[in-house]
């Protein structure tokens, strides 16, 4: 549509509408009567119009704008109301003193209290072109594109009473959780011992603002998940390391003791190394004689290789209430559902319960009733047996490519998960084969941002959850060349 102005009209002429300024209506734009408002509060505030400036009667402008005068009167009391304007019995509308902004206002500033803080300790890289071998992403394509339609079409058909929902999570999803949590990784759980939350994150951070207690010890990896360390710290808490091997998190007799500790036992993350047996017993009398949490981060155990099973920490800890077990479904579906579980003892549930409540009060209630339907209907578990496929054929071609690369390198957490860990020998700086590898566009990661202040092991990080077996091969091609030329003797 072609804008339509009513500008000011020279026609009209004497004092009152003798205007050092222009004014405009779009009659297709805004209310007419806002668009005034707007354009008169900027010439004052800009000092166009000046202070004691008498303006124009309500009639004689309207008539000179072609509105009715309704319009004008109504400008002209918001701006009466707010200050901008005064009316003067006997002497009309006018501006008042003091009401133009300064010629140079001050720049903005935040309060001198205020402290910016660091970055966040997440990747936010994201390569235009090339191959990118990301770690905590899967891939969309083995999404049933028909079930995930209809699921979502459940969600949406099912009416919103106005009200929020169950800050714990919908009972029926809950139920549905528990029995995955159930079918997947043994574990028994019920409705009420399940916890909804958007993902792994917020579940860490309602455990250390809402169950830990101010500036209590906590245990961690080391190296560890940046991102889930930075929650602790930036909760008050104190951080100590927990050294990792190539049996998982190292549980000794001297092991300080502490109100929490955080493991990642199934497939460890950066390492990819797999918590032992004897060690997650040794964890579990750790915390039974600190009186100790457990965090259990099951993020990715759904994906196994031929490896058989480890049961879940949660799962051994009959009777003893010590561990927290966080899953999510980022992983087997995609991380922009933004979903995960807690499932806990009662006491502990409530203190998530009540963070929860004061932080968001609760998870979309559609996405959990499209979640639900695809939980209830089979389709999660049979989407999670396609990307086992596919991740399988994935991680098959990723560690043809780099198999022999003895003594130069070698690939461990190939078990499990959606990443593995290639360390190299000491003569090959994991700094400088990344930089190579960037060059001949293949993006990795290194692991100094696992271990903040402290060296870190000579690896490269390779995720492939969101790659094909094609992209795969052909960016562990590249590396194994980069390896070998770099190498001593070539």
């Amino acid at each position: 549509m072609a804008r339509k102005e009513a500008p000011l009209s020279d026609e009209i002429g004497g004092p009152l509408l003798d205007l050092p300024v222009s004014l405009t209506l779009d009659r297709s734009g805004p209310a007419l009567h806002a668009q005034l408002v707007r354009q008169l509060r900027a010439h004052v505030l800009g000092g166009r119009l000046p202070a004691g400036f008498c303006l124009p009667g309500t009639r004689p402008l309207a008539a000179a704008l072609g509105v009715t005068r309704g319009v004008v009167a109504e400008a002209y009391a918001a701006l009466v109301a707010d200050g901008t304007l005064e009316a003067v019995v006997g002497s009309g509308t006018r501006v008042p003193a003091g009401a133009a902004q300064s010629p140079a206002p001050r720049a903005a500033r935040t309060p001198g209290w205020f402290q910016a803080a660091p970055p966040a300790p997440v990747s936010t890289f994201r390569p235009e072109a090339g191959i990118f071998f990301q770690q905590g992403v899967t891939t969309g394509l083995t999404l049933d594109a028909r079930a995930w339609r209809q699921a979502w079409a459940h969600g949406a058909a099912r009416s919103l009473t106005g009200e929020y929902g169950d800050v714990q999570g919908e009972p029926d999803f809950r139920a549905a959780l528990a029995a995955f949590a159930g079918r997947s990784r043994g574990l028994t759980a019920g409705a009420e011992d399940v916890t909804v939350i958007s993902g792994t994150l917020q579940g860490l951070n309602l455990i250390a603002r809402g169950v830990l207690p101010p500036a209590s010890t906590v245990l961690f990896e080391h190296p560890g998940y940046q991102a889930a360390r930075q929650v602790f710290l930036d909760a008050g808490h104190t951080v100590l390391p927990l050294s990792v091997d190539e049996n998982g998190p190292v549980v000794t007799p001297d092991l300080p003791a502490a109100r929490l500790v955080y493991v990642t036992p199934s497939h460890q993350f950066p390492l990819g190394v797999r918590m032992s047996l004897p060690r997650r017993l040794a964890l579990l009398d750790w915390a039974a004689r600190h009186d100790a949490l457990i965090v259990e981060d099951d993020y990715d155990s759904e994906f196994r290789y031929g490896a058989p099973p480890l049961p879940p920490l949660a799962g051994l800890d009959v009777g003893g209430h010590r561990v927290l077990y966080l899953g999510t479904l980022s992983k087997v579906l995609t991380p922009g559902v933004r979903v995960g579980f807690v499932i806990a003892p009662p006491a502990i549930r409530a203190a998530l319960v009540r963070e929860r409540t004061l932080l968001d009060a609760g998870s979309p209630l559609p996405v959990q009733h499209a979640l639900t339907w695809l939980l209830t209907h089979g389709e999660l578990d049979r989407h999670i047996r396609r990307s086992r496929r596919w991740h399988a054929q994935v991680r098959e071609a990723l560690t043809r490519e780099l198999a022999g690369l003895d003594p130069h390198a070698r690939l461990g957490g190939i078990e499990a998960g959606l990443h593995v860990c290639l360390r190299l020998s000491p003569v090959l700086h994991a700094g400088e084969v990344q930089l190579d590898l960037a060059r001949r566009g293949v993006h990795v990661s290194t692991l100094d941002a696992f271990m903040p202040g402290d060296t870190p092991p000579n690896a490269l990080l390779l995720g492939h959850g969101g790659l094909t077996a094609t992209q795969a091969a052909g960016g562990a091609r590249t590396i194994r060349d980069v390896i070998v030329a770099r190498a001593p003797g070539r």
